[in-house]
């Protein structure tokens, strides 16, 4: 999911458990006792099921995720809904382990986003730990997602291809990185100077006969939610178009089962994971980027397996054909995963697309840890432990990052004014994107530390860009309009709303379209409206400042201040407003004012 920006660099500082889920079939057409064979390479038979398990946006979540960020939501029979722990590498390879028994024709392939905005454990080291873990998961394929270019493509290429850290050297041992086991893919990711892909476009998975091909993309638009450095002398091009050609190309190689990865996605109607995406219609319970790229994306394709926004469905949309083909997510951080069933034809060497089956499965916490997973994560996180473990600040309670206004962008954001103010007493206000704040702080303690105390390493979950706090120069007029840029232009769709500080309020009417969604008259500063006219000082991340998220009008800030570490500020501000006898307390969220 969105923002942003090159990776934090610490080193200086020093199943059978799994529940069937959004089950998605297309109507079973095959001969009588085809469906299901298992035929060995000596005599195959025509028809031979292909396992495609797959999963998007691991985020480096080696460890179960904490608090709403590791929990998924069930529909039960009965109409209600429960919530049920899930996720962690330990858990995720049991029970992918689990699925491929009895499957000797099984591919696991991702959709980007598997580094990046990491949790330390994996963050601290550059996100080696977590490719050495993808590689222990035997992942096939996978295309890229906007966060693997959080340090840009050359330390994407290092993931890829091993070589120890240019800045921070060797971390295992003094021995050399190996990189990834398995192929990125990035089709429509291109060297601006000589038009070429940075990565391979396309892979093909081959066993006795069968062919697969897979072709890997991310969203057009990951240069609007990463850093400029990240994707400097890089072009992104359409994916539909890009889809489409490399389709054309393996066929020329004759490969005619295809597979699409695509680092973008769309919004179920519901948000449990077993949600019927189906019901009543073929795609009627998804919306967003997705549904149009799928309406557009070759008949060629057989299935696309998609990320980005989080969510988790198994749905069919009508290809250009008019032919239902499926499109699946399996949420993030590892807490579900997609199991679908490829039936292959070797008569034409493509998929029978009406046989296509598939539905997301939890990963339980109940099943046993894959002690290899298990070492890597003790490995890691002692390397690590001496930086996450130490204590910077207390809380009350559970301070979540959810809702339209969350209570924890409120803290972050009241850190930023206050790192501001300690720069130029004349700072007014600061805003931080929603995007940028990738956990909840917990109240139950992550370790030894006890209940309340938050670890630096709990801190660096929430916050693990390298992002500085920058003051700028907005006018009045400029400030309404960077508002309005929440619910207009490309943010009307899927609203970005900026968590703002104390003192900053409005009423946000969603009952409206587009920028009429700001009330402006509503808007006002400790209890003034905001002048049109006047010059404010607004401290945000560098993400922001940059223009980031489609908030151009934030770009446009004069009389910029380079502020410190967003992190530091972070740390800084709890350390100085919180104790184990005062913790900080859970912030009201009662800035804006939505009406619905």
């Amino acid at each position: 999911m969105p923002p942003n920006v090159r990776h934090r660099r610490l080193h200086r500082i020093l199943a059978a458990a799994a529940g069937l889920a959004a089950a998605g079939t297309l109507l079973a057409a095959l001969p009588a006792g085809a469906h299901g064979s298992r035929p060995g390479p000596q005599h195959p038979g025509r028809y031979q099921d292909v396992q495609l398990l797959s999963f998007n946006d691991l985020h480096g979540n080696l460890e179960p995720p904490a608090g709403s960020s590791g929990r998924v939501t069930e529909h039960q029979e009965d109409g209600t809904t429960r919530t049920i722990d899930a996720g962690g590498v330990e858990y995720l390879a049991t029970h992918l382990r689990q699925a491929r028994t009895g499957h000797p024709y099984s591919i696991t392939a991702a959709a980007g986003d598997m580094v990046g905005a990491s949790p330390l454990i994996s963050g601290l080291f550059h996100d080696e730990p977590t490719i050495d873990a993808l590689n222990k998961l035997d992942l096939d394929v996978t295309s890229v997602g906007n966060h693997e270019f959080d340090e840009g493509a050359r330390e994407l290429a290092r993931l890829q291809n091993g070589g120890c850290h240019p800045t921070d050297g060797c971390y295992d041992d003094g021995e050399t990185f190996q990189g990834a086991n398995f192929p990125y893919l990035a089709a429509n990711v291109t060297d601006e100077k000589t038009g070429k892909p940075i990565l391979k476009p396309y892979w093909v998975w081959k066993k006795n006969g069968v062919k697969v091909g897979f072709i890997g993309v991310t969203l057009e638009g990951t240069p609007n939610i990463v850093s400029a450095e990240g994707v400097k002398g890089l072009k992104f091009g359409d994916e539909v178009e890009t889809i489409n050609k490399y389709a054309k190309v393996l066929q020329r190689q004759g490969v005619q089962s295809i597979v699409a990865l695509i680092h973008e996605g769309g919004v179920p109607a519901s948000s449990a994971y077993n949600y019927d995406c189906d019901s009543p219609g073929a795609g009627d319970g998804i919306s967003g980027p997705i549904v149009d790229i799928a309406k557009h994306v070759t008949p060629a394709v057989d299935a696309l397996v998609t990320g980005h926004t989080h969510q988790a469905y198994v749905c069919t949309i009508d290809d250009p054909a008019g032919r239902p083909r499926m499109v699946t997510s399996a949420a993030s951080f590892g807490r579900l995963y997609t199991d679908t069933t490829l039936t292959y034809d070797r008569a034409t060497g493509d998929i029978v697309r009406t046989a296509v089956t598939s539905a997301n499965h939890v990963v339980t916490r109940t099943v046993a840890k894959a002690p290899d997973m298990t070492d890597l994560i003790t490995k890691w996180k002692t390397r690590s432990a001496p930086v996450a473990s130490r204590p910077i600040g207390y809380i009350a309670g559970e301070i979540g990052n959810t809702g339209t206004e969350s209570p924890l962008g409120d803290l972050i954001a009241d850190a930023q004014l206050a790192h501001a103010r300690s720069l130029d007493p004349e700072a007014d206000l600061a805003l931080m994107n929603p995007g940028g704040i990738r956990a909840p702080l917990t109240y139950a303690a992550s370790g030894g530390e006890g209940d309340g105390v938050v670890t630096y390493g709990e801190a660096y979950t929430v916050q693990p860009f390298a992002n500085t706090v920058n003051l700028v120069n907005l006018t009045g007029a400029q400030l309404i309009t960077a508002l309005q840029q929440q619910v207009s232009g490309a943010n009307e769709a899927s609203p970005k709303i900026l968590q703002v500080s104390k003192g900053l309020t409005y009423t946000l009417d969603l009952t409206k379209a587009g920028a009429a969604r700001v009330v402006v008259d509503s808007v006002r500063l400790n209890g003034a409206a905001i002048d049109p006219a006047a010059t404010y000082r607004v401290a945000m991340n560098s993400f922001l400042a940059g223009g980031g998220d489609g908030f151009a009008e934030l770009g446009k800030g004069t009389n910029v201040l380079v502020g410190g570490d967003d992190l530091a500020a972070f740390e800084a501000y709890l350390t100085a407003n919180s104790s184990a006898a005062s913790p900080y307390p859970v912030p009201a969220a009662d800035r804006i004012t939505v009406l619905k």
